[in-house]
């Protein structure tokens, strides 16, 4: 439709102009705002301009006008282009929304140009309501319910379509457009939940408008399984996922790029539930696809993940040759200092390590830090960032923790105002607490684990199991700072977190219960220490047997509680080392291998 549809020299950004009902875009971090026109106050009007204003807006002709000089000064970006565009954009919907009826196709047009600049100023929250707006003007009102109206018992069998459907294609077309843009907009404040939510909304639309085996909609699905892969939904981005590949399936000629693409979404999914496997057999398919087409680049990309499934099943020779295979064709058609090159690098690091031979694990670190160093023009920070983690883990494993932190640090700030990358930001942030508890500041270590329980809740992302560890590491960082309530909470509220997404027989669930029951102990709620620590040795026992260290710790901790029980007033005062037992001495020693496996990856 004239207007509604992305223009192919719309800059990319993160939440576009309007996109086509075929194909949504990619999430982007749009640039940087510029000082000189994000900054820049409106000038005051002279008391007789708004009369005058108002008048010129009554002609029915200046709406489509301003709508057009919006989006040549877009393209244009001559002479403070951005200004001028949102101007000329925010005048042409006051004009259309004055023309009333017959003018709202023309009016969300509008409101989509001028959401698209204030994202492309960095204005990400001010675009919400723009387009929050937009889509209220074309998304049909839901149909009335059963029992409404005269009609309503007689038709009762007849399921009424969307109004947009009613409406045509083009209305459906702006509608979809919107609250993709919008989900865009969303992302990139890190509200993924409210992003998937439009994401949702506008694929029903869309399924509306074309039906639900249109190829289209397959490339929608497979767009918001991507957004519960990175909400990390695995669950639900496995049915969309497979929803896109039937459909590409169904409609694509066997072995498709489409298609390829759909299966490496899947093995992405499949990896991250641990069925390597499953997540082999669409890599492997994937990779022939790509190779009938001739997509050298891609194939290797995809050997470098055949090679991280290898790793995970341990089968190290074919890792390393899948690896070794990716390395020699990334090297000759992107060249030595590109950062793909050092992502192999660091993956054979990582496999060295695995293996114990440390020399050559380091000696391809210092390979991948001499790359990032210095990178070839245009490298992605995020990608980079990527990378450091990566090494930083790898030196952490190593014993070298204050050159794991300076490479965290060097991630961190690659990425900390960069918009749409709070959730790696936090994993970074988390990853840095660990370090500084692990080496005894342990100050450094809660406020790290802060600013990144903050960002997770602004993001909306507190149902994860990745939320409840880190609270949980926060709270031992509380206690060795002897701030004990502070630590109580923040213990209760993993317990809540884990038990509702790892269960209460989880081992990380059941490292809480036992940091709960000490600090319970500490604040003098023995007897709610005792319940705990009861249920604890229960499951451990049923789990591990009653000959476990583990097993034996808990025994004890339980049998000195229950003899404390007994006294009055008494009872000998503790230190809060003592409480805890061997739970910090291992949160020390495991907080490497926790954060590993619950830890973001960009």
């Amino acid at each position: 439709m004239p207007g509604l549809a992305a223009s192919d020299n719309s800059p990319p950004a993160a939440a576009p102009p309007p996109r086509r009902l075929s194909s949504p875009l990619p999430r982007r971090a749009p640039p940087s705002p510029s000082p000189s026109t994000s900054s820049r106050a409106k000038p005051r009007k002279p008391p007789a301009a708004p009369a005058e204003a108002d008048e010129s807006l009554d002609n029915p002709d200046l709406g489509p006008f301003l709508l057009k000089q919006a989006r040549d000064a877009m393209v244009s970006g001559e002479g403070g282009g951005a200004a001028r565009a949102l101007e000329f954009a925010e005048r042409a919907a006051r004009a259309l929304e004055r023309r009333g009826e017959g003018s709202e196709l023309e009016l969300a047009m509008s409101l989509h140009v001028a959401a698209a600049i204030h994202c492309g100023l960095g204005r990400h929250a001010d675009a919400i309501p723009v387009l929050e707006r937009a889509v209220a003007v074309v998304t049909p009102p839901p149909p009335p319910a059963e029992g409404e109206g005269e009609a309503a018992g007689e038709n009762h069998q007849q399921q009424p379509q969307p109004e947009a459907d009613q409406r045509g294609e083009e209305w459906s077309l702006a509608a979809f457009s919107g609250w993709m843009q919008l989900g865009d907009t969303h992302a990139m404040l890190g509200r993924m939940d409210e992003s998937i939510a439009c994401y949702g909304k506008g694929l029903e639309i869309q399924m509306a408008a074309l039906g639900d085996r249109d190829p289209r909609v397959a490339e929608t699905c497979r767009y918001l399984a991507e957004a519960h892969v990175q909400a990390l939904q695995f669950d639900d981005a496995e049915k969309l996922c497979r929803k896109a590949l039937e459909i590409h399936r169904e409609h694509s000629a066997p072995a498709s790029l489409e298609e390829a693409s759909d299966r490496r979404l899947m093995a992405l999914i499949l990896d991250a539930k641990g069925d390597y496997d499953g997540a082999l057999e669409h890599l492997v398919l994937a990779s022939m696809t790509m190779v009938a087409n001739g997509r050298d680049i891609e194939v290797a990309t995809i050997d470098v993940s055949i090679g991280n499934t290898y790793l995970a099943l341990a089968r190290f020779d074919e890792a390393v040759f899948s690896y070794q295979k990716a390395l020699t064709v990334l090297k000759s058609a992107r060249g030595d200092d590109h950062p793909t090159v050092a992502s192999v690098y660091v993956r054979l690091a990582d496999l060295y390590h695995r293996t114990g031979r440390l020399r050559e694990s380091k000696s391809y670190c210092e390979n991948a830090l001499r790359v990032y160093a210095k990178p070839a023009p245009g490298a992605a920070p995020d990608e980079i960032a990527g990378g450091l983690m990566e090494i930083a883990a790898i030196y952490e494993a190593l014993g070298d923790l204050d050159e794991a932190l300076k490479l965290l640090q060097r991630a961190l700030k690659l990425l900390e105002d960069s918009p749409g990358q709070w959730s790696t930001v936090a994993g970074i942030e988390a990853q840095m607490g660990v370090l500084y508890y692990m080496i005894g500041r342990y100050a450094d270590s809660r406020n790290s684990f802060e600013s990144a329980v903050g960002k997770l809740r602004a993001s909306g992302e507190r149902k994860s199991a990745f939320f409840g560890v880190l609270l949980n590491q926060m709270g031992l960082a509380c206690v060795q700072l002897f701030k004990i309530d502070e630590a109580a909470q923040l213990f209760e509220e993993a317990r809540t977190v884990l038990e509702q997404e790892c269960g209460a027989t989880h081992p990380d669930t059941l490292g809480v219960y036992s940091n709960l029951a000490a600090i319970y102990d500490a604040m003098g709620r023995v007897e709610d220490a005792i319940e705990i620590l009861e249920h604890v040795l229960k499951v451990r026992e049923e789990k591990l047997g009653t000959a476990n260290p583990d097993v034996e710790d808990e025994k004890k901790r339980l049998a000195e509680l229950l003899k404390e029980a007994g006294r009055s007033r008494n009872r000998k005062q503790k230190s809060l080392e003592n409480l805890f037992g061997t739970n910090l001495q291992r949160a020390k020693k495991e907080a490497g291998r926790r954060w590993s496996n619950f830890g973001f990856r960009s």
